[in-house]
Formats: C-alpha cells, sequence, structure tokens
C-alpha cells in the first residue's frame, strides 16, 4: 500500500494529463503531493521525508513550468528528486552510524553490515539510473519540439497540431507522441522498475527477514 501510495501524486497527473494537458496535469501534481504530506501527517502524525523532498522539488519545478509555461521545468524533476535521493543515499554511507536503507529496514531484518552496505549503494545506482533514463525519454521530447520550433519558425504548442499542416503536422504530432512517451514512461515505467527493483531486493533479504516463532504447546500451558 505504501508504494502505491507513494506513487499517487504521478498517477493523478496521468490522469489529468490525459484529460487536460501537461499544464492543469503539473497544477493536479503540485495539489496531490500536498494532499499526500497532509494524509500522511494525519495517519503517522509526522512527516516522510522523501514525500517532503518531493513536495519541494514539485513546488520549484513545477512552478516553474506553470509560471513561465515552459515544460522542461517539470520534465526535469523527476531527474532532481531520484539523484537527490542517490546524494542522501551515498552520503548516509559514509556519515552517521548506520545507511539510510539500515535504518528503514532494521527493524524486521537481521543482516550483516556489508549487507546494508551492498543494499544502500545498490539504491545510490538505482537512483543515479532512474535520473538517466528520465532525462534520456525527455530529451526525446526536447529534440522533436525543438525540431517543430525551428521548422515553424517560432515556438509551436503540440496541443494545437490540427491547426497545422504537411511537414508541420507531422513533426508536432511526432514532439505530442513524445511528450506522451514521457508521461506513459513517468508512470509505468519508472513505478514498473521501481516495482521490480523491490521484488529483487525483497529475494535478496529474504534469508534475512526475523521471524517470530511461537513457542511449545507444553510450554505455553506451564505455570
Amino acid at each position: 500500500m505504501k508504494f502505491l501510495f507513494d506513487f499517487f501524486p504521478i498517477l493523478l497527473f496521468f490522469i489529468a494529463y490525459k484529460l487536460y494537458g501537461i499544464y492543469p496535469a503539473t497544477a493536479v501534481a503540485i495539489g496531490a503531493s500536498f494532499l499526500q504530506v497532509a494524509l500522511f501527517w494525519l495517519k503517522n502524525r509526522r512527516f516522510e521525508n522523501m514525500h517532503l523532498i518531493t513536495l519541494g522539488l514539485i513546488v520549484v519545478l513545477g512552478g516553474a513550468t506553470l509560471l513561465l509555461q515552459d515544460k522542461a521545468f517539470f520534465m526535469w524533476k523527476p531527474t532532481a528528486v531520484n539523484w537527490l535521493f542517490a546524494v542522501v543515499f551515498l552520503g548516509s554511507q559514509f556519515l552517521g552510524k548506520r545507511p539510510i536503507v539500515e535504518r528503514m529496514m532494521a527493524h524486521a531484518i537481521e543482516a550483516p553490515q556489508r549487507v546494508w552496505s551492498r543494499l544502500n549503494l545498490s539504491w545510490v545506482l538505482f537512483f543515479t539510473a532512474m535520473g538517466l533514463a528520465n532525462l534520456y525519454v525527455a530529451n526525446l521530447f526536447f529534440q522533436a519540439q525543438s525540431a517543430l520550433d525551428q521548422a515553424a519558425g517560432g515556438a509551436t504548442d503540440v496541443d494545437q497540431c490540427d491547426a497545422l499542416g504537411g511537414q508541420l503536422l507531422q513533426l508536432c504530432q511526432h514532439a505530442k507522441l513524445m511528450e506522451e512517451n514521457w508521461v506513459d514512461f513517468k508512470l509505468f515505467g519508472m513505478m514498473g522498475l521501481t516495482f521490480l527493483f523491490v521484488i529483487g531486493q525483497a529475494f535478496y533479504l529474504a534469508r534475512y527477514m526475523t521471524q517470530s516463532v511461537p513457542p511449545p504447546a507444553n510450554e505455553e500451558n506451564e505455570g
């Protein structure tokens, strides 16, 4: 459930994008992030650091997207979030007594220190790779939009392709497709890759899971 809750703003962004386009969807994502933080606090009476980091970045970069009407800021956000997490996890490897992964999971798992270090570094690599993957997919849109703008002689909205014709129409449709591919990757690609990564770690950690073993029946009845 927590896994789905963490992707709650992305899901609402995806739905809003399909209905209204990227700028209204960006506003929805900002509001959803505030709602996510509020709901977590109401349930747990504390804040989740990752939620706060994500909220801060989405307010800054999403706000810049809405203020300047530039999609690039919001498209950079997943990379900024993932790379910031990578830096935080890497820093915990050398600062403090325990890496972040151990602090989060030590209550349920007893593992040697080398295992925690490997897991923590694997998250650093995962966050770094996710940031690069987002840049790659977003850059496909940036290139397509740039080609369209150059051919049209100025900035062109890919939501207004129907007003164009000939080569401009083809370039606009291609740019719109690249934008939609990024939105799909933001939800399905990132969520799917994260899910697979977590499942892989669960298999790796299965041997270290702590289990509460009930006492034998004869011992329960003694005394």
